[in-house]
């Protein structure tokens, strides 16, 4: 039975050929049974553009992942030809106008005052060369892992960058030691030298914050501040009772990258990149965490696309005579990137410890 229905799958096919072959379509014929491919030098068949477009979207969807510092900060980005310093900017606000008018006089008015804060930028990349006989024998899409590592590693250096700026800022609070037992006291805090494993993050502590973003009138991010933590130091403040988990909220269609709950008026945005310290000018043996509070226009970072992060996929022999047999291909990215805080009282880094990890995380 199957030898009959080969038979006859063979004679219509021979069959529809003759009968093209009379009309003149048996180029279309044929042309039913063509494979496109993605050869790179033939005429009209050329889609190496395609694959090119293909690990660009890949590196860069990899590396808006991990920009969480980034999603916060006043977007500047660098023109083509502008020079390696990035300008921000930003008015000073005018002082209450208490002197009564007087009737019929015109005052003498006000003036603006602007104050430009300066960043030099630095350019950052990496790449991985690919030789033509793993290409041939991995098992995996060797070109497709690289770049989604490499994306991650773009995404997590821009990230960084930004963050250490960040955490170099110089308004800071200390979160204060805790006896223990029943009708605990606080002992304040000056210094991260002084926290110990009882300094934890909680949510009296997160209202403390709240307060003083609100004296000093910090712009609120979508009608709540937000605070930037590490998984590890989240732990604490999630068993707190007032904890609100995103999908509880009233709106659930916004929310930010990494966005775990709310808690008194301050969103909480998770990230394995937020800001660790131990060694030197910590407590002992006990790691610090530094836990990103801040509202609108706190700080600017280079726009990532208009900074130029950029895939470079280079083709087997296109290095010409550097690669004489064609056996080395590459992958890798390149941005420019740098951050800066504009307004120190917009943002304040809280570093506390936690009760269950500080005694084993390391530094990042």
């Amino acid at each position: 039975m199957i030898k009959f229905l080969i038979f006859l799958a063979l004679f219509v096919v021979l069959l529809t050929a003759t009968v093209l072959k009379g009309r003149g379509y048996i180029g279309d014929f044929i042309q039913l049974f063509a494979v496109q491919t993605t050869l790179l030098n033939s005429t009209n068949n050329d889609l190496s553009p395609e694959m090119k477009t293909f690990y660009d979207k890949n590196l860069l969807y990899a590396a808006q992942a991990q920009l969480v510092h980034h999603q916060f900060g006043q977007k500047r980005p660098i023109p083509k030809n502008g020079g390696k310093t990035i300008e921000f900017r930003k008015f000073t606000p005018l002082a209450k106008a208490l002197t009564p008018l007087t009737e019929g006089v015109t005052p003498a008015g006000n003036q603006l005052d602007v104050t430009a804060i300066t960043a030099t930028v630095a350019q950052y990349g990496d790449f991985i060369a690919l030789s033509d006989v793993l290409e041939l024998t991995a098992i995996d899409n060797v070109l497709l892992e690289t770049t989604r590592l490499l994306g991650d590693q773009a995404g997590l250096t821009m990230d960084t960058v930004v963050r250490n700026v960040l955490a170099a800022g110089t308004n800071v609070m200390y979160a204060p030691k805790l006896s223990a037992g029943p009708g605990s006291t606080e002992t304040a805090v000056t210094s991260r030298a002084n926290l110990n494993a009882t300094a934890i993050l909680t949510v009296d502590l997160v209202q403390q914050v709240v307060a003083k973003l609100r004296a000093v009138n910090a712009p609120r991010i979508n009608g709540s501040y937000v605070a930037i933590i590490h998984p590890y130091a989240e732990y604490d403040i999630m068993r707190d009772p007032e904890w609100i988990d995103p999908h509880k909220y009233k709106d659930t269609t916004n929310l930010y990258e990494g966005e775990i709950g709310m808690i008194s008026g301050v969103r909480f945005v998770e990230s394995t990149e937020a800001k660790i310290w131990r060694g030197t000018g910590c407590p002992s043996n006990l790691s610090v965490f530094g836990t990103l509070f801040f509202g609108e226009n706190a700080y600017g970072v280079t726009d990532v696309e208009g900074g130029g992060l950029q895939t470079i996929v280079k083709q087997k022999g296109s290095a010409g005579t550097a690669d004489p047999l064609d056996q080395r291909s590459s992958v890798g990215w390149k941005a420019i990137e740098t951050a800066e805080i504009l307004m120190q009282p917009y943002m304040i880094r809280v570093e506390h410890c936690s009760s269950r990890w500080s005694a084993t995380v390391e530094a990042n």
